[in-house]
C-alpha cells in the first residue's frame, strides 16, 4: 500500500463523501475513486459502504483508518529524523501551470546561491489545482495564483499582472486595443472539471458560469483557442504561438502571483524561500 493512496484514504474517510475528500485533496474525483477501489482490491474487502447521500466505513475501514493515521504519522517523523541525521534539510516547491515564468528563474538562481546545502524538490502541477498539492501534503511550498480557498494557509502576494483574454489571431476581437468583459459574453470560455476549487474557477470565468471545453493544463488551454476558438483569461507578458492574439481586458482584476504554505509549518526554510522569493518577483 502506498503511503499517497493511504492519504487519500483518510481524507475519504473523513470527510464521508469522495466529492469533499477529492476537493480536499484538490484533485478531480475519478483517480480518488479508483485509488480506492485499487486499495480495497490490495484489502480483500470493501472499506466503504457507498451511497447517494455519501459512503460509511465498513468494519475493514475502521480498522485501516487506526492504522493508517498511525503509518502516516509515523512515516514523517521518520523522514524528519533520517534528514536530521544525514544533515540534510529539504524543501518541496510546488509550482502552477508551467514553470516558465522570469520570476521563477531569478527565485531558482538567488536560492541557489544563498542556500547551496538545501535540496530543492519542484512539483509541477496542473490547473486544476491552485495550492499545487499542499493540502495533500505533497508540497511545502507553492508558487501559484490567487484566488482560492485560503482557510488554514498563509499567503504571501509577490506580484501582480494585469489580465487579458487569449483568441486566435484571426479573430476579430484580436485587433482590438482593449476588450470589456461584456463583449465576450457570448463566447465559449474553457474552463476547469468540476471539483475544482471554486473561487478559481470563478476568477478565471471572468466572475460568472461559462460554457466551453474542460482544460487542465496552460497547453490545453492554449490548443483550446487554436482548434475550437474558444477564449479564456491569462496574465499578460507571456510569450504565445503566433496564431494566438492577448487583448488587454480593462474591467478584470489583476491576477496575483502568490507563495502559499500552511500556517501550521513552522519549517524556517519556508521563511528564508519567501523572503527570496519576493525579492526576485520584484524585479
Amino acid at each position: 500500500m502506498e503511503l499517497r493512496t493511504l492519504r487519500y484514504f483518510v481524507a475519504v474517510a473523513e470527510e464521508l463523501h469522495f466529492g469533499r475528500a477529492a476537493r480536499r485533496l484538490h484533485m478531480s474525483q475519478p483517480p480518488l475513486s479508483r485509488a480506492i477501489k485499487q486499495l480495497e482490491a490490495e484489502a480483500g474487502a470493501p472499506l466503504f459502504v457507498r451511497s447517494p447521500a455519501g459512503v460509511t466505513l465498513t468494519a475493514v475501514g475502521t480498522v485501516l483508518l487506526d492504522e493508517a493515521r498511525a503509518l502516516l504519522e509515523h512515516a514523517d517523523r521518520l523522514r524528519e529524523r533520517v534528514n536530521a541525521a544525514a544533515g540534510a534539510a529539504a524543501l518541496t516547491i510546488g509550482i502552477l501551470g508551467d514553470s516558465t515564468d522570469p520570476g521563477v528563474a531569478r527565485l531558482a538562481a538567488a536560492y541557489r546561491r544563498d542556500h547551496p546545502g538545501i535540496d530543492i524538490r519542484i512539483r509541477e502541477t496542473d490547473l486544476t489545482d491552485p495550492t499545487c498539492g499542499l493540502r495533500a501534503g505533497l508540497v511545502d511550498v507553492a508558487l501559484t495564483r490567487a484566488p482560492f480557498d485560503v482557510t488554514a494557509l498563509t499567503v504571501r502576494t509577490l506580484r501582480t499582472d494585469p489580465v487579458g483574454v487569449v483568441l486566435r489571431a484571426d479573430d476579430p476581437l484580436a485587433r482590438r486595443d482593449a476588450l470589456r468583459l461584456a463583449e465576450l459574453s457570448d463566447r465559449r470560455w474553457f474552463q476547469f472539471p468540476p471539483g475544482t476549487d471554486p473561487l478559481w474557477q470563478a476568477y478565471w470565468n471572468g466572475g460568472r458560469p461559462r460554457e466551453g471545453p474542460v482544460v487542465r493544463a496552460v497547453q490545453e488551454c492554449l490548443q483550446a483557442v487554436l482548434w475550437n476558438g474558444t477564449v479564456g483569461l491569462t496574465p499578460l507578458g507571456h510569450d504565445l504561438p503566433d496564431q494566438l492574439a492577448v487583448v488587454p481586458l480593462t474591467d478584470m482584476p489583476p491576477s496575483r502571483v502568490v507563495a502559499v504554505w500552511n500556517e501550521s509549518d513552522t519549517n524556517p526554510l519556508i521563511r528564508s524561500f519567501t523572503e527570496t522569493a519576493a525579492t526576485a518577483y520584484r524585479h
